[in-house]
């Protein structure tokens, strides 16, 4: 794909493309919490130190959404 076709697929994308790729990555992220403290209550691992190794990628996908938020606020406020 050339710079032409990516801009031209960027610049097709709708504010109801980017709210359901925002509730995906929600769901996503609250079932990847709930999944891995139900894991660690049967393992017997400390609720702690198991968010403390999920975190960074609890900030990876905080900040996908942010920047998601972002973009959706930008082309509603265009339109």
């Amino acid at each position: 794909m050339d710079e032409t076709s990516k801009l031209t697929t960027a610049n097709n994308i709708t504010a109801q493309d980017l709210a359901e790729v925002i509730a995906e990555l929600e769901q996503y992220r609250e079932r990847l919490v709930q999944e891995t403290t139900e894991t660690a209550k049967r393992a017997k691992l400390m609720r702690v130190s198991v968010m403390a190794k999920l975190e960074p990628e609890l900030a990876k996908i905080d900040s996908a959404l942010q920047e998601l938020r972002n973009q959706q606020a930008a082309l509603s406020g265009s339109n």
